[in-house]
């Protein structure tokens, strides 16, 4: 009779055009399941850096190498199973306003998968809208900043010329009124990395803004909102 085998696997799981998502994020809740049966195998979250920027994002890559490193964000799950196993990992990530990403494999008793192990994409851009503030009551004819937090899905930030240049990126504010799109606004880089700003004068309504992000290059794309009324 065949006993069971620990087997490890390391999941990791990595911000599209970006870094790996980890502690600065909260991390990404990992959880996998035997496919047949639903059965929770395992389940955490992922911790660590988010790696070395060079070696991700500037240097070649060939088919070998490797992106991760041992301060690079990950989670290692580890299963006692007795026979081959088909299982479903999925990863949730930012933790508080979640995108999933999911893929399956086989596990085979005692075979474990390290280094760089089982790696899975999450789209987009996180963005938080910091003002107008949700419900906030404005009064008419005042001119409103609207500002808004622009990062990669891994918390890298949006700088001019930097890595993730503003200037590769698409940022505008849609501004819909009483459920209707009203007009768009594009949004501009501040001196604070990461901070767009753009300013706009409201009549009287009920406003929802919906703040989206867009890379021509990688087609990323990502989406924040807020609303409030104008007296």
């Amino acid at each position: 009779m065949l006993s069971a085998q620990q087997t490890s696997i390391m999941i990791r799981v990595k911000a599209k055009d970006a870094k790996f998502i980890g502690s600065s994020m909260g991390g990404s809740k990992v959880i996998v399941k035997e496919h047949d049966s639903g059965r929770i195998l395992a389940e955490g979250y992922t911790s660590g850096s988010t790696g070395n920027t060079d070696r991700i994002m500037k240097d070649p890559i060939s088919r070998d190498t490797q992106l991760s490193d041992e301060q690079t964000a990950g989670f290692m799950a580890k299963l006692d199973i007795e026979k081959p196993v088909f299982v479903t990992v999925s990863a949730y990530a930012p933790v508080d306003n979640s995108v999933k990403s999911e893929t399956q494999l086989w596990l085979i008793p005692g075979k474990d998968i390290t280094g760089d192990g089982l790696i899975l994409e999450i789209p987009g851009f996180k963005i938080d809208v910091l003002a107008p503030q949700l419900h906030e009551s404005i009064g008419e004819d005042t001119e409103v900043e609207i500002k808004a937090n622009v990062i990669m899905m891994c918390g890298c930030p949006l700088t001019d010329g930097g890595v993730w240049d503003t200037n590769q990126y698409e940022v505008e504010a849609l501004i819909f009124k009483d459920g209707k799109l009203e007009k768009s606004i594009p949004m501009q880089i501040t001196e604070k990395a990461s901070t767009f700003l753009g300013k706009v004068k409201f009549t009287p309504g009920n406003y929802e803004i919906a703040v989206y992000a867009y890379d021509p290059v990688t087609g990323n794309t990502g989406l924040g909102k807020t609303s409030f009324i104008v007296n």
